[in-house]
């Protein structure tokens, strides 16, 4: 089955950062495109990054380009989100997710909370 467990999120002051991992079980992690999805109250869900499954491709929503950096390292399953000059409006829960055999699966998440 397929496992996606996030983890790095906290709390964090306006400016700062904080680097999220994805650690990726249950299918061949390498095989497939990975993504960043955030969900704030009330906001509904946004597509934050993606990534192909090489790495050689990127994504990103325009609200944090050039300041947020998608990577993965498939030889340990893992994804990565460096999200550096954190602002309060970035304040949400975090999931990695993926879409094998079509069918979507998001991770249980990890909460990034920018203190104003």
């Amino acid at each position: 089955d397929v496992q996606l467990q996030a983890s790095g999120g906290g709390l964090v002051q306006p400016g700062g950062s904080l680097r999220l991992s994805c650690a990726a079980s249950g299918f061949t992690f390498g095989s497939y495109d990975m993504s960043w999805v955030r969900r704030a109250p009330g906001k509904g869900p946004e597509s934050v990054s993606a990534i192909n499954s090489g790495g050689g491709r990127t994504y990103y929503a325009d609200s944090v380009k050039g300041r947020f950096t998608i990577s993965r390292d498939n030889a340990k399953n893992t994804l990565y989100l460096q999200m550096n000059s954190l602002k309060p409006e970035d304040t949400a829960m975090y999931y990695c997710a993926t879409n094998v055999l079509e069918k979507d699966y998001w991770g249980q998440g990890t909460q990034v909370t920018v203190s104003s």
